[in-house]
């Protein structure tokens, strides 16, 4: 294979892993978001009980048929590991109350908090600087959720505490993942097992001794196909979904990733006011949504022209850096 080869085989998984990503994120925030508000289904937390058993049973089967390779369990994995599954747990719990207390839209404003907390984690515990043209984009995509949430007629005070812990549990996980997927043994695949692996019995623990699993075992939507369709789809969905997120930061670097999620968003809020029926209009709230938006991709421009200016292809590093979350998506 000759090396304009390469290039061009490069140029495809770029292109290929983002818009894998982009589609999945999009898809399990209709998915879950119809699950939870038009199907009223009661627990969140069940939901994500299902989709961390959903990635156990697929990288263990994986792994069982060689298709897949990552380290076996040993004492040394939970040091490995920590503090990843408290931040994993505390991402797919607040993300999906979240969901389910918030119009789309809404949703999508506020976990553009995310990009702000991760510039500064990122600034602070990697020791990374930002041009200052990306600071005021950032700042620009925080005042148009400032102004979209100021309106919001659909205020609610639990869900607004959800999407911003879910926040921080987001940008604090995409910092510690970068870390954790350079270990010897562990890898991307060893990464979402062993997160998953470790924090599914507390979770179940917790789950039941709230009540939560109680309502979620005696729903009535159990004897409806359609409902079991949608409950498994988003299983499988929520480790896809983590998936891709690597793979496409394995392949476009964390500012493509990015970029990718920046543009999935724009898709989200517009057909968000059409699906879930619970956006309610007004005009403040609307130009908010769209100073958002136009600052996110404004944003997006700024990060994909400083990685083609500053990075040369035969030095480019590998880099993860998660800042969707794992029912975004985004």
């Amino acid at each position: 294979m000759t090396v304009n080869d390469e290039s061009k085989h490069g140029r495809l998984a770029k292109f290929l892993s983002a818009t894998f990503y982009a589609f999945c994120s999009f898809l399990i925030i209709v998915i879950n978001k119809s699950i939870l508000t038009e199907y009223k289904f009661p627990s969140f937390m069940f939901l994500g009980i299902g989709q961390m058993a959903a990635t156990i049973i697929i990288l263990y089967a994986a792994k069982m048929n060689k298709t897949i390779h990552f380290q076996d369990f040993d004492r040394s994995i939970v040091g490995k590991i920590f503090p990843l599954p408290l931040l994993y747990v505390g991402n797919h719990v607040t993300g999906l109350g979240g969901t389910k207390k918030l119009s789309l839209p809404m949703f999508t404003v506020l976990r553009k908090f995310t990009i702000l907390l991760t510039m500064i984690m990122e600034s602070r515990i990697l020791k990374k600087s930002f041009a200052p043209p990306l600071v005021c984009s950032v700042l620009a995509i925080v005042l148009g959720a400032l102004i979209a949430a100021s309106s919001d007629l659909s205020f609610n005070a639990e869900g607004y505490t959800f999407v911003l812990m879910n926040d921080v549990f987001t940008a604090a996980s995409g910092v510690y993942t970068k870390k954790k997927l350079g270990m010897e043994g562990l890898g991307k695949y060893g990464v979402l097992f062993y997160n998953a692996f470790i924090i599914i019995i507390p979770t179940v623990l917790a789950s039941a001794y709230t009540g939560d699993l109680q309502k979620a075992l005696t729903y009535e939507g159990w004897l409806s196909f359609t409902f079991i369709f949608y409950f498994l789809l988003s299983c499988v969905m929520g480790f896809i979904l983590m998936y891709s997120i690597i793979l496409c930061s394995y392949y476009n670097t964390a500012l493509t990733t990015t970029v990718v999620g920046a543009i999935k968003n724009a898709g989200v809020m517009y057909i968000g006011m059409f699906v879930g029926g619970d956006y309610i209009f007004s005009w403040p709230n609307f130009i908010g949504l769209n100073i958002c938006i136009s600052a996110g991709l404004v944003y997006s421009y700024i990060t994909l022209s400083s990685a083609e200016t500053n990075t040369k292809p035969a030095e480019e590093k590998i880099t993860v850096h998660i800042t969707e979350n794992t029912l975004l998506k985004t």
